[in-house]
């Protein structure tokens, strides 16, 4: 299969000078994992200035570290392939984002304070690169773009657990907000494609809840076993050959 597509030494077309890191400085990349989670933010935050709801921003991080799971990370540019992964999940998601506004809003993170670019040469190379990396993307990924994400799981799990707690206690600790925040999180790095949706919802409200310290009802039953069924926890090998819990 011909797998070419715009690599790491081919980037003339990217234009994106000036990489920052927190400080501000062009990134080092220290390791494969800082390197992840710095696109990863990347693609939050490009997603946050586009509009962007949290599943179409989740199925970006999906795509992007499954792909790079196939591939090297020296072998393509790591922002360009989040870009087109931005692009894609806007189509999987049906937000679809144009091109112009991804590369435009991309242009302005690496380069804060800048003018949008014009539609130069320069412009439409990178819109090439972007469409031709998300096509590279497909056939990496076979096709297989559509993702079961633990959004639902965890809303579901926050909606019985809720039921449990006394209403006042609930309203006093913002353990919802922080399971949101936690399972964002998660997308910075690949645990998202290694672990089951469900898995990954119950852990995010487990630990917002242990934060807290909120103290559910005790009973003959541990309160995961009221809202997740403990097959799917004790036994994750046999948990792929059962039905999603409701």
């Amino acid at each position: 299969m011909d797998m070419e597509g715009p690599s790491a030494h081919s980037t003339a077309s990217l234009r994106l000078a000036g990489r920052r890191d927190s400080g501000g400085d062009i990134e080092a990349y220290p390791s494969r994992d800082t390197k992840h989670f710095r696109v990863c933010r990347f693609i939050m935050e490009t997603g946050v200035k586009l509009c962007m709801r949290s599943v179409p921003v989740a199925t970006a991080c999906v795509l992007y570290h499954r792909f790079f799971e196939r591939v090297g990370i020296h072998a393509y540019e790591p922002y360009l392939v989040a870009m087109s992964c931005v692009y894609l999940a806007g189509k999987v998601e049906e937000q679809h984002i144009r091109t112009r506004d991804i590369i435009n809003v991309s242009h302005r993170y690496f380069n804060s304070g800048s003018a949008p670019l014009e539609c130069d040469k320069e412009f439409w190379d990178l819109r090439d690169s972007v469409v031709q990396c998300e096509l590279l993307i497909l056939r990496q990924l076979n096709f297989q773009v559509s993702f079961e994400h633990p959004h639902k799981y965890l809303l579901h799990y926050l909606l019985s657990v809720k039921s449990l707690v006394n209403r006042h206690a609930w309203s006093r600790t913002p353990v919802a907000e922080t399971s949101w925040a936690l399972l964002r999180d998660c997308y910075h790095g690949a645990m998202c494609i290694h672990h089951r949706p469900q898995h990954i919802a119950i852990a995010m409200l487990y630990l917002a809840l242990n934060s807290y310290g909120v103290e559910l009802p005790a009973g003959e039953r541990e309160w995961w076993q009221h809202v997740f069924h403990p097959v799917f926890l004790l036994h994750p090998n046999r948990s792929q050959q059962m039905a999603a819990p409701p």
